[in-house]
C-alpha cells in the first residue's frame, strides 16, 4: 500500500501526477482513509485532520510520487430554480441550517434529505436525486474552491409544483416572529418561544 501523507505544495511547475483516487464528499473529510487509485493502486492516506479534500487536490506520496483527488460521482438532491429571487431564497433557508451546500446557476446541491428537500419544493424548486459529483462551498473563512460546476438541464416534462408546495405547507408552517396561536406543529424559523 502506497501511504500519502500530506499535501502537494505548488511549486509553480506542474507536476506528473501518478494516479487520481475518487472519493466522495464524506470521504474527501476524513484524514485517515484507505482507498484505491482509478487504476486500482491500494493507497492509504495519513493527512492533517480538518481540511476537507477538494476535487482536484494534489497529495504528495512518502515514495515521492503525486496523486490527484476527484470528487466521485455520489447520490446527491440538486434543486433547480426558475429564477433569481426563489435561488437567493432557497440559498438563505438552507444556508441557515448550515448543511454543505453545492451552488451553481440557479440551483443547489445537498446530500439526500428529504427535510431539505421538501423546503425546496415548498419554494417551487424542481428536486431531483442524481448521481453527480459533490463539491460544497467551503463557508466564510474556507476559502473559495472554484470547483462547482453543472449544466443546466431540462427533465424533458412540464409539471406544476402546486400540489407538493400545498403539501410541503401542510407539514411546515412559516410565520412572522410576533405569532400567537398553539404550537402542536413543525416550525421553520428561528426566534425563541415562550410555552
Amino acid at each position: 500500500m502506497i501511504r500519502i501523507t500530506e499535501r502537494y505544495i505548488e511549486t509553480g511547475q506542474t507536476p506528473a501526477v501518478a494516479g487520481v483516487i475518487s472519493l466522495t464528499y464524506d470521504e474527501r473529510k476524513r484524514g485517515r482513509l484507505r482507498a484505491q487509485t482509478q487504476s486500482g493502486e491500494d493507497v492509504g492516506l495519513f493527512l492533517e485532520r480538518g481540511k476537507t479534500l477538494l476535487d482536484g487536490d494534489l497529495l504528495l506520496a512518502e515514495n515521492g510520487n503525486v496523486y490527484a483527488i476527484s470528487a466521485a460521482p455520489e447520490t446527491v438532491a440538486t434543486a433547480q430554480a426558475s429564477e433569481a429571487r426563489q435561488f437567493a431564497q432557497i440559498c438563505y433557508h438552507l444556508g441557515n441550517r448550515h448543511t454543505p451546500l453545492q451552488i451553481g446557476e440557479l440551483w443547489v446541491r445537498f446530500q439526500p434529505d428529504h427535510v431539505l428537500e421538501d423546503l425546496c419544493r415548498l419554494y417551487g424548486l424542481e428536486v431531483v436525486r442524481e448521481s453527480a459529483p459533490f463539491n460544497p462551498e467551503n463557508g466564510a473563512y474556507g476559502g473559495h474552491s472554484g470547483h462547482g460546476g453543472h449544466s443546466s438541464h431540462h427533465h424533458g416534462h412540464d409539471h406544476s409544483h402546486d400540489q407538493s408546495r400545498h403539501d410541503a405547507r401542510e407539514r411546515y408552517h412559516f410565520h412572522a416572529p410576533d405569532h400567537e396561536h398553539p404550537h402542536d406543529h413543525v416550525h421553520l424559523h428561528s426566534h425563541p418561544h415562550e410555552h
